[in-house]
């Protein structure tokens, strides 16, 4: 009889339970308003929008994939790769962790910096009312690869980290009606590192991934949006652990901003 209620119980808690599952993808352009960077204290803080050719605008993919528990949890995975090539006629000298790149010397440059993003968000309100809003928290893995290179080979310097980086986040929509809708969404975290991970390093790191969009729901189960982001932040301070070359300093600022077009499908799920 125990076992038999027992199931009973857990049979209405898991009927209760309602659950969707939504994929979302985003393809368009980035651009970069503003990139700088340092590796070492002696070293160039590197322009480069301005000397090393990043004034052009590249294409965007964004990837997610959230579930929704019961309207007002939701779990979301997100995939974002970053990834600039590009190469220039150095106009100065550019000193890189102790390496000297003459003025004069074509260079190319890579940027790689994908991240991975778990984020988990709550419901605030009555999830009936035509606004919402969701407040919870991000734990993401940034996974970076920065390299300078002379054309002619004779020449090379890279920086790579993989690293956790714990986020606050802020979601909110508002349906004009059950075609047309609004949201916002913010990713944002200032802190020092010492403070978040417990160690001696005096590095201070922030980021802001901020979006707004518009779109139309189509016939359910999908949508289309445009949407329209900030993405900022960078890091500043002296690495004890590296290895060298260099003393482990860096100084690295980033704003970039991305216009895409987005579709999302989602699909009940019965438990």
């Amino acid at each position: 009889m125990k076992a038999l209620t027992l199931l009973l119980i857990t049979s209405v808690c898991f009927a209760s339970i309602q659950a969707k599952i939504t994929g979302t993808t985003e393809i368009g352009f980035l651009g970069v308003m503003s990139h700088k960077i340092q590796f070492g204290k002696e070293a160039t803080y590197f322009d480069y929008r301005k000397d090393g050719g990043q004034e052009n605008l590249y294409s965007i993919l964004r990837f997610s994939l959230e579930y929704a528990l019961n309207e007002r949890h939701s779990f979301i995975l997100l995939y974002q790769p970053l990834k600039l090539e590009t190469e220039a006629l150095l106009s100065k000298d550019l000193i890189v962790n102790g390496q000297t790149f003459s003025a004069g010397t074509p260079v190319s440059f890579l940027y790689s910096f994908p991240f991975y993003r778990l984020s988990w968000l709550r419901e605030v309100g009555n999830t009936e009312d035509a606004f919402s809003l969701a407040l919870g928290l991000s734990f993401q893995i940034r996974n970076a690869t920065i390299n300078f290179a002379s054309l002619n080979g004779e020449q090379y310097r890279t920086e790579k980290d993989v690293g956790p980086v714990p986020i606050l986040k802020v979601r909110s929509s508002y349906d004009f009606n059950k075609t047309f809708w609004v949201g916002m969404e913010v990713d944002g975290m200032y802190a020092p590192v010492s403070y978040l991970n417990g160690s001696d390093e005096e590095i201070v790191g922030a980021i802001v991934d901020a979006s707004i969009r518009t779109g139309i729901n189509l016939k359910q189960p999908g949508s289309i949006f445009l949407n329209g982001r900030y993405l900022g932040g960078g890091a500043v301070g002296t690495n004890t652990d590296d290895e060298g070359p260099g003393d482990g300093y860096v100084k690295n600022w980033l704003h970039f901003f991305t216009v895409t077009v987005g579709f999302s499908y989602s699909l009940q799920v019965k438990q």
